[in-house]
């Protein structure tokens, strides 16, 4: 965009606090501080000292906030079209260029960051994050959509783990688990939006599979990654365990029996599927260099 057009122009009217609170929501700030929570979480499950958290923390936040930017910079127009006006640069609070730098400079913030952890922990980290920037710029509009996502949250147990004394390698189970996770987090995100997506021109795979199919395949990664994480561990799951499981299915069902009364009930159950892994992931690391 250029100052002159009707974004920029949105941003000088509305006066200099705006554009800051547009950049503060263009960063998809729920779940990049979700995000950096699980990591904060796990480094500390896994017994990083606190340094280490520390600059795993601030890695994976600096990551995410490029991530946030850099999709709306580029989503700009498509959201526009779409009439996502909430969205921030599409909304005229910030304008793309701004949003842009900034995803830019958290890119270069999050690398030394990434590399503190040791050159295995911060390589894994930052393939994970051109992932997600190389879906930014086009492959979500294709059929390996799924990709950068299963790539982006693969790699986080890795990225804990390598920052250890010793550099161990997660375990298969957790590194899948958080995969499939991933999996799950693309095709509950992209579920709402799906229609306005096929409008403007987006076919990844969510796309081409239409809504109703997304939405009775939303819970399998995620209940997948439910089985990985209590039954992936040495020894027999304990109660909590199963119980997790069963929490994991009924959320899932649930969301099946109640999509044809709300599109929106699917993808809240999936989120709170996800939630419950998350819970299991961060319990286990412990375990997760067994």
């Amino acid at each position: 965009m250029t100052d002159r057009d009707p974004a920029a122009a949105a941003v000088v009217r509305d006066g200099p606090g705006r554009p800051a609170a547009g950049l503060v929501r263009a960063c998809h700030p729920g779940p990049t501080a979700a995000v950096t929570a699980l990591v904060t979480a796990l480094a500390v499950a896994t017994g990083r000292d606190a340094a280490g958290c520390l600059l795993a923390g601030a890695a994976v936040l600096t990551g995410q906030l490029s991530i946030g930017w850099c999709n709306d910079a580029i989503d700009a127009e498509r959201d526009a079209a779409a009439g996502r006006a909430g969205k921030p640069v599409a909304g005229g609070t910030v304008s793309a260029r701004a949003v842009m730098i900034a995803a830019l400079v958290a890119l270069a913030c999050c690398v030394p960051l990434s590399l503190a952890s040791g050159w295995r922990a911060g390589a894994l980290h930052l393939a994970g994050v051109l992932a997600a920037w190389w879906y930014d710029f086009g492959l979500k509009a294709t059929l390996l959509s799924w990709a950068p996502y299963a790539v982006g949250f693969g790699v986080l147990p890795a990225f804990v783990t390598l920052g250890l004394p010793g550099e161990p390698w997660p375990a298969w189970w957790a590194v899948l688990a958080a995969a499939l996770l991933g999996v799950g987090a693309h095709l509950a995100n992209v579920l709402p939006d799906i229609e306005g997506d096929l409008d403007t021109g987006v076919r990844g795979w969510p796309q081409r599979m239409g809504a109703p199919r997304v939405r009775l395949l939303v819970p399998v990664p995620l209940l997948a990654a439910t089985c990985l994480l209590v039954l992936g561990p040495e020894g027999a799951p304990g109660v909590a365990g199963w119980l997790a499981v069963a929490a994991a299915s009924a959320l899932a069902v649930t969301g099946l029996l109640l999509a044809a009364r709300s599109s929106r009930v699917p993808f809240v159950t999936a989120v709170a599927v996800a939630a419950v892994d998350v819970i299991l992931l961060v319990a286990g690391g412990a375990s997760l260099t067994a």
